[in-house]
């Protein structure tokens, strides 16, 4: 569950409450994923790289995408209207 998924009934103090408890519930499964891919073989050494990795491919997504957007601005059309410019697939 997504911490998002606690829904405010005016009291805040609840609506906190509820958050710590999905982030709790997060952790855990974030901890039990971890145990299985350490016990299928892969180190905390290749995980951390394969995350560094992840987080460098979204940075470089995002700048791309900002760029498409300003040039689609500049144009006039819509970013998906670019995609076929440049080949690239809507789930890119």
């Amino acid at each position: 569950p997504s911490p998002r998924s606690c829904q405010p009934n005016g009291a805040n103090e609840e609506a906190l409450l509820c958050e710590i408890k999905e982030l709790k519930q997060k952790d855990l499964a974030l901890d039990q994923e971890i145990t299985q891919l350490l016990s299928e073989g892969y180190s905390l050494e290749e995980l951390e790289k394969h995350i560094s990795l992840l987080h460098e491919y979204n940075d470089i997504k995002d700048a791309g995408q900002m760029l498409l957007g300003k040039l689609a601005v500049i144009r006039g059309v819509t970013t998906k209207q670019l995609y076929p410019e440049y080949d690239l697939e809507l789930s890119d």
